[in-house]
């Protein structure tokens, strides 16, 4: 059955001086972590660096040798960290269609194993990563003249931010009883923080 709005006099777009009266969301900061400024900032000297590359290339006809190498290089970064604002929310993608056929008790047991996994996951990348950058953290870029420990610092920085913020994640389910895994409905109503 079709329902029809029925008009009232309030319900207008336009106030009695003939313009619009919208008031916006108050702006909230409250959702981002520390290291999601991190990301934004590096994210930002990447967009920097590619439209100084972009510029010289195209309007000076001079491309800068440098820029592609460290764009890359930025990049790297800003997945890296950026990263960690994913496994802060618990939003990295997941099936969480078989947990609802699965009995209640399976399912839990199922979900704890997971937080498990990505726990030690990441301890152990960031643990490789630090071998890594001992063995090959003093070798220099291929262009500019810095050395390649820096790339792989920010992915050591990265693996560890994701490795504690796997730690809140696994004690935060382990404190509520429950994971986004066994209900997937807490998504829509807002997620995980």
């Amino acid at each position: 059955m079709t329902q029809i709005h029925q008009y009232r006099e309030d319900d207008h777009v336009l106030g009695s001086d003939g313009q619009f009266h919208v008031t916006d969301e108050p702006v909230r900061l409250d959702g981002y972590g520390w290291e999601d400024w991190i990301a934004f900032a590096i994210f930002w000297v990447l967009a920097f660096v590619v439209f100084y590359q972009v510029f010289t290339r195209y309007f000076l006809g001079d491309p800068a040798g440098w820029t592609e190498e460290i764009a890359r290089y930025l990049l790297v970064a800003t997945v890296f960290v950026g990263a960690s604002m994913a496994v802060r929310r618990n939003n990295h993608i997941q099936v969480d269609a078989f947990y609802r056929w699965m009995p209640k008790g399976f399912a839990r047991t199922l979900s704890t194993v997971v937080d498990l996994i990505r726990v030690l996951f990441f301890g152990y990348a960031a643990w490789l990563n630090w071998l890594l950058l001992g063995k090959i953290g003093m070798q220099r870029m291929a262009i500019v003249d810095l050395p390649m420990g820096w790339v792989f610092g920010a992915m050591l920085f990265g693996f560890c931010l994701m490795f504690y913020r796997s730690l809140q994640v696994a004690w935060r389910h382990w404190r509520q009883g429950y994971s986004i895994l066994e209900r997937p409905e807490i998504a829509l109503e807002g997620g995980e923080k």
